[in-house]
């Protein structure tokens, strides 16, 4: 390198979510590209080992911790730091449920969002309020508060960590927006694949977490068992890329190769293919728009391989066909949507509910809803509903609130 070449520094790097599925990953992918990320700041929800471990490991400067005291934290930050031989590490530590406001608004380079669920709304938006570029895996974000976080988002903004809406995103790179006829959505399918309603009705929830492809958290495993996911995953496409539902489709790919794909309107299909493994979108999400060599393994185009694509079933899955139907709608229908499906995933897992229940209410509790007009929305109106939302879905599934207990800043 020349003596006057400038050496571009590490992006700082603000991870939440940092003990879940996205969020350790994403350590991975910082920890082996040390010249191009930094860690400044973590959140989690009640993992206080691996978040202390994390923060001693990278040397981070802030720890954001929702679920435990100042003293947990700083205990379990002391006690590695000691037997890692850095006895003088002292970061910055806060606790209780604003915390990952706190490490979102720290100023990172790259705030890159892997909270599960609602709770992420607050922390995009102060990402974004502060000037920094979202890496963005919590897709309820959208999902509940789409028109704020779209109208605080600056162009280029947001990047998306979802694998599907990262091949979107990475596959519209190939043509202009005017040449774009339709977003094509894979999905896997699930455990459930080609199971009758019927035949679901019964299912227990070890064998909705046993997800043929991925390795994921427990509430968007089940949300994939379900369909769930997916339909959030139609409504967010549509919120990041302003493509109207009616060009939106969602297939089943049960080899998760192809990971999603746009079809232009000369008839070109491009597709964005690699084996299932989150750590190339996690990367993508921190380095956009570079990439960042040995992300993960590619695919091995001399080994003969196959691949499906077959339609949704809607009747026995409706997910997807309920979630188009809030989209559209707009307003705070969305965050009524997740929020009565967040419930019903908890209700599940505490054995209180079958499977088939768990859709079943979010579409009465949206049946319910009352709120299509998005004008002069904020925050506080999207936590009503939110809240409406949550204690509407408790009592129609007859659940009591102490027992169904929604996990705090878990991850994919």
């Amino acid at each position: 390198m020349g003596d006057n070449e400038a050496v571009t520094p590490p992006r700082s790097v603000a991870l939440l979510g940092s003990t879940g599925s996205i969020g350790t990953q994403a350590v991975d992918v910082v920890t082996r590209n040390p010249d191009r990320f930094r860690v400044v700041a973590l959140s989690a929800g009640r993992n206080v080992d691996l978040v202390a471990r994390q923060a001693v490991d990278l040397g981070v400067d802030l720890v954001a911790v929702a679920g435990a005291t100042h003293e947990q934290v700083t205990e379990a930050i002391d006690a590695y730091a000691g037997r890692a031989g850095r006895v003088r590490y002292r970061p910055e530590v806060v606790v209780g449920d604003d915390a990952a406001v706190t490490a979102a608004r720290c100023g990172a380079d790259v705030v890159l969002n892997g909270v599960t669920g609602s709770i992420g709304l607050r922390p995009t938006l102060a990402a974004l309020e502060a000037g920094s570029v979202l890496a963005l895996a919590n897709k309820e974000s959208l999902i509940v508060g789409g028109p704020l976080v779209k109208a605080l988002a600056s162009p280029g903004q947001i990047v998306p960590v979802d694998s599907e809406h990262s091949a979107l995103a990475q596959c519209l790179r190939g043509g202009r927006a005017q040449e774009v006829e339709r977003l094509v959505v894979t999905a896997s399918g699930g455990p459930f694949r080609g199971l009758s309603r019927e035949q679901m009705r019964d299912v227990t929830p070890a064998q909705a977490l046993k997800h043929p492809t991925w390795a994921m958290g427990r509430v968007v495993t089940t949300n994939s068992a379900t369909l769930v996911n997916k339909g959030l995953e139609v409504v967010v496409a549509h919120l990041l890329f302003d493509i109207p539902f009616a060009r939106i489709e969602g297939v089943v790919h049960p080899q998760a190769v192809g990971h999603s794909m746009v079809q232009f309107t000369d008839g070109s299909t491009l597709a964005q293919a690699s084996p299932p493994d989150m750590r190339l979108p996690i990367s993508l999400g921190l380095g956009w728009p570079d990439r960042v060599p040995g992300a993960s393994p590619p695919c091995d185009w001399s080994r003969a391989q196959s691949w499906e694509l077959l339609p949704l079933d809607d009747e026995a899955f409706p997910a997807i066909r309920l979630a188009r139907r809030v989209g559209e709608a707009g307003g705070t229908y969305p965050a009524v949507y997740n929020a009565a499906n967040e419930v019903g995933v908890d209700a599940f897992h505490a054995g209180q509910i079958g499977f088939l229940d768990i859709v079943d209410t979010v579409a009465r509790v949206v049946e319910e809803h009352d709120g299509s007009d998005s004008a002069g929305l904020g925050v506080e109106d999207v936590m009503r509903a939110d809240a409406w939302a949550r204690a509407r879905a408790r009592k129609v599934l007859g659940v009591d609130d102490a027992a169904v207990e929604h996990e705090a800043g878990g991850a994919r």
